[in-house]
């Protein structure tokens, strides 16, 4: 006999788009809206998402003008077959550097060499990458792990600040009582 199927809020995120175009079989349904019925977070975001999907279902198609394709055919940057073709080396060479010369390949190149620079500079050296550190079930325990390692540091920190505070408005109160007390004595009995 298999175990009930119980599903966390990261499953409800993950499975929304199959609940919502009911491609879950039976039992993922029922475990998936027994989640949503006792947890009101995710009850809010099946009912945003499935809210919207509705509407997007209610509006009517458009149909786009017929000129469009049209205007969109004559804006089309044209191929110039009339430009001379250079000879030699220079020509071979502007003709294969051409595609790399784009600002778009060249500002990516720049961003992965910068990308790669500063991967080098905080992570030490660059370790070749195996095929088990790519399975998904690592990737995903090593980013949980750091997830929880992150919220049980800023608890502490929390903490940490909350008991320095209690210090802090203890001594404030002591001292003030013991201002209290010498200015109630008199003059005569100083300590």
């Amino acid at each position: 006999m298999t175990e009930p199927v119980k599903y966390n809020c990261t499953d409800i995120e993950l499975l929304l788009c199959d609940y919502v175009d009911r491609t879950l079989d039976h039992t993922q349904r029922e475990a998936f809206e027994v989640h949503v019925q006792s947890c009101a977070a995710c009850a809010e975001l099946v009912a945003d998402v499935t809210g919207a999907v509705e509407f997007v279902e209610r509006c009517a198609l458009v149909e786009p003008p017929p000129e469009l394709i049209t205007r969109i055919m004559h804006d089309l940057p044209v191929v110039r077959t009339e430009q001379k073709v250079r000879r030699g080396f220079s020509g071979w060479l502007t003709k294969w550097l051409q595609p790399l010369l784009q600002p778009r390949f060249a500002m990516g190149m720049a961003m992965t060499i910068l990308s790669f620079s500063m991967l080098g500079k905080f992570a030490g050296p660059i370790q070749p990458i195996k095929p088990s550190d790519l399975d998904p079930v690592k990737v995903w325990a090593a980013v949980d792990d750091r997830a929880h390692r992150v919220w049980n540091n800023t608890v502490k920190y929390y903490e940490s600040l909350k008991f320095v505070y209690e210090i802090q408005t203890r001594l404030r109160e002591w001292n003030q009582e013991e201002e209290q007390e010498q200015k109630g004595q008199p003059s005569g009995e100083k300590k």
